[in-house]
């Protein structure tokens, strides 16, 4: 195993010090109100006759004796399964497997609640976009539904994809009296090469393949369960997870339906009732997850590039545990952080192949020898960090970790510390007279790091594509995409722009994209400024842009500059967006009340507002309750 008394890189112990020292008093609150929660009780045993009956009324009579005892655990199933997404489909199965491995362990497991799990790739430049960032904050609200019973000693999440992982996250932080185990699908196995399928892709977008030839190649491509293979949000997710030790080492990019993930899963629930209070080392999420494990997580997915949604995600996911994280952490860690992946938008293999080069045990080594991650956090396993340099075999059907590899086995794919594919990491923050934003730079090649362009402004993508279309964007140009954000249409991504950009680059084009809505984890080859925070619509300066103001995005130095005389600059006025149409259809009226609350990007988007840093503020009489 990695050394556990490698020196802590200096940047990344100041930063965790940091994180620390600002949330010290939130986070305080958070602990006492989770171990106040575990006092009044972590299972069923506080519940009356009735309220018990109801709740085992509907088991077998093997499981409904074991939850009339109060000595044995019960296990709470939180699920994104639906068969028609791949990511999900392979979940279907699941509950009955951890329902059988609870019972061998002479505990119980039930089904405590579904949550919606939408994909990205099937919205994408729909208007069913418009809900996806706010999905992660329902799946929220819906698994605290789930587990408002009280009748889980434990529980189990299953999910995979973008938004589902840090929803689940949110409700585990908040349910953070019970130990959490993160169990997730796998990838599906590789298919069409990802190279060609952007290729493909781009000849749809000039006119020169057919419908039915980019149908083709998406159909190779997303081909079977298990999740997309390139390394996006859903990857990203796993990835997180396990360098904060909420998944079993090694278990993030195991292909469904193997019977290497049906042994995990079964190990998951074992481990997940051992960890419960009846089965004796208590490990609840609270006391598992606080700013060394948030920083681990953003640490690997600098490492790894990793999906842009995350400067979002894990603001957000850190103050649902009591933990204020900010733009600059992310910035700081990136300065010393090396790229040592190389998985697709980033290169060309995909997360198959990253998992077959080395994977997470060797990632985590190459990290933990560096000093870049804490390695003395508590872990599902039982363990520290140390472990996770480890990975799952199978000896006569039964499960045993040994040391992964020590050396990478392609480094074109995954490399080391001592001989990264870049010396920081992927993304960074940009900042400037046009407000702040997040640009990841793994995939950008250092040539079209820096670009100065005249604007040209657009309120839709659909705008855009067809100026696109028209042959007005042949020419040097920064795209400006604005009331994109939370507050304005729900914030989409608008990664559906990605191949036209990419065809004005291939021409030799001075391109770029400015946008306060996403672009997604397959952030590609065009420098895109994305999170523009404040939005437009929120009193953001991208609504006082106008057609044909010189901009400079510069990934290099961190600025987004407009080029405009600065006292012409303060006294222009902000144009305001007729916005309407994108608030009706589709469902979109029902989430009127989260456009109003959400949060900026660079607060993580949410519309919970700040958990206990509002309610810190509110006893100090800095902010008032709205019925006072």
């Amino acid at each position: 195993m990695a050394q556990a008394s490698t020196p802590l890189n200096a940047t990344v112990q100041q930063v965790t010090q940091r994180i620390r020292e600002r949330s010290a008093e939130r986070r305080a609150l958070y602990e006492e109100r989770m171990a106040d929660q575990h006092k009044r009780g972590v299972h069923r045993a506080e519940l009356s006759c009735g309220n018990l009956a109801h709740g085992f009324a509907a088991c077998g009579s093997e499981d409904k004796n074991s939850l009339k005892l109060m000595n044995s655990a019960n296990l709470g199933i939180i699920s994104s399964y639906n068969d028609m997404l791949s990511a999900h489909q392979p979940l279907e199965t699941f509950p009955e497997t951890i329902k059988a491995a609870a019972r061998a362990m002479g505990s119980t497991a039930q089904f405590a609640g579904g949550v919606p799990a939408m994909c990205d790739g099937v919205t994408q430049g729909q208007p069913g976009m418009e809900l996806s960032l706010f999905s992660r904050d329902v799946i929220a609200m819906a698994t605290a539904v789930g587990l408002s019973h009280n009748m889980f000693d434990a529980a189990l999440y299953l999910g995979v994809c973008d938004k589902i992982v840090p929803g689940l996250f949110i409700a585990a932080a908040r349910f953070g009296h019970l130990p959490a185990m993160f169990v997730p699908a796998g990838p599906m196995p590789s298919g069409l090469p990802n190279k060609e399928k952007a290729r493909i892709r781009q000849l749809f977008a000039e006119g020169k393949a057919s419908r039915e030839d980019l149908l083709e190649a998406e159909s190779e491509s997303y081909h079977s369960p298990g999740t997309c293979t390139f390394y996006g949000t859903a990857n990203s997710n796993q990835l997180m997870m396990e360098m904060m030790g909420l998944h079993l080492p090694g278990t993030s990019f195991v292909n469904p339906g193997t019977e290497m993930r049906e042994a995990l899963t079964r190990f998951a629930t074992e481990q997940a009732v051992r960890n419960t209070e009846p089965g004796g080392d208590y490990r609840p999420f609270y006391k598992q997850i606080d700013e060394r494990a948030i920083v681990n997580a953003v640490v690997g997915l600098l490492a790894s590039g990793g999906s842009t949604n995350h400067t979002m995600h894990l603001v957000a996911m850190a103050a649902a545990a009591g933990i204020t994280l900010t733009w600059e952490d992310f910035t700081d860690l990136s300065a010393v952080t090396p790229s040592l992946m190389q998985v697709y938008p980033n290169g060309q293999a995909d997360i198959n192949h990253f998992q077959a080069a080395g994977g997470m045990a060797y990632l985590i080594r190459e990290l933990l020898d560096a000093g870049l991650i804490h390695g003395d956090i508590p872990t599902v396993f039982g363990t520290d960090m140390t472990a996770y340099t480890q990975e799952p075999f199978l000896e006569d059907g039964k499960l045993v970790w040994r040391e992964g590899p020590q050396e990478s086995l392609d480094t074109e794919v995954l490399r080391g510390v001592a001989a990264p594919f870049a010396a920081t990491g992927g993304l960074t923050v940009l900042d400037g007279n046009l407000g702040r934003g997040v640009i990841k730079v793994s995939a950008v090649a250092e040539e079209h790091r820096v670009v100065e362009a005249p604007v040209k402004l657009f309120e839709d993508q659909n705008e855009m594509k067809a100026a696109f279309e028209a042959g007005e964007l042949d020419r040097d140009v920064i795209a400006v995409v604005r009331f994109q954000g939370p507050k304005a249409n729900g914030m989409p991504e608008l990664h559906k722009l990605t191949p036209y950009l990419g065809v004005l680059q291939d021409r030799g084009y001075k391109v770029a994209l400015v946008t306060d809505g996403r672009m997604s984890g397959a952030s590609g080859k065009v420098p895109a400024a994305i999170h523009m925070s404040p939005e437009a619509l929120d009193g953001g300066p991208l609504a006082k842009l106008r057609d044909g103001d010189v901009v400079r995005l510069d990934a290099n130095a961190g600025t987004l500059e407009a080029k405009v005389d600065a006292h012409a600059w303060a006294d222009r006025a902000r144009y305001v967006a007729e916005l309407d149409h994108y608030h009706v259809g589709l469902g979109r009226e029902l989430f009127a009340g989260f456009r109003h609350l959400a949060m900026r990007g660079e607060e993580g988007a949410g519309v919970f507002g700040g958990f206990e840093a509002d309610d810190l503020a509110r006893q100090a009489g800095l902010i008032h309750d709205l019925d006072a």
